[in-house]
């Protein structure tokens, strides 16, 4: 898993997505911009992913790179899509020190997008717990 520290400015990180502010806001909604692209979160219990169960792909928003599968989905009562693992490669990480607390925030692997955060309290068999934005992604069902 690729791993930056101190400060994260994803353009400036030479991911293989790379796209000027300006591209990125006529690509993105105001909604994923801010979140992928600022770092924002949206308002818990917002996103419609949250009760998404089909099988399938959760994909990044930002350049439709394949994060996580629906198997390793669970229902962490958070209010954001929650997943015990991403697929290989898939993301990088981060220390975040924002809100005077130390935290692992995750992007996507290609494009530097923020994702959400991992913390080390999710269920077997990782232990792990990737809290995401839903609006950060998108879903692609098995059968489309």
């Amino acid at each position: 898993m690729k791993r930056f520290f101190g400060s994260h400015d994803p353009s400036a990180d030479g991911f293989p997505v790379s796209r000027t502010d300006q591209e990125w806001r006529e690509r993105l909604d105001p909604g994923q911009f801010n979140v992928l692209r600022k770092h924002g979160t949206e308002r818990a219990g917002s996103s419609a992913l949250n009760a998404e169960k089909r099988p399938g792909t959760f994909r990044c928003a930002g350049c439709d790179k394949p994060l996580f599968e629906t198997g390793a989905k669970f229902e962490s009562h958070t209010g954001w899509p929650s997943f015990t693992q991403s697929l290989q490669g898939a993301v990088a990480t981060t220390e975040d020190r924002s809100l005077f607390m130390s935290r692992t925030e995750v992007h996507c692997a290609d494009c530097g997008g923020h994702l959400g955060h991992v913390f080390p309290d999710g269920p077997r068999p990782t232990g792990l717990r990737y809290c995401m934005n839903g609006v950060a992604m998108m879903f692609q069902p098995e059968d489309a």
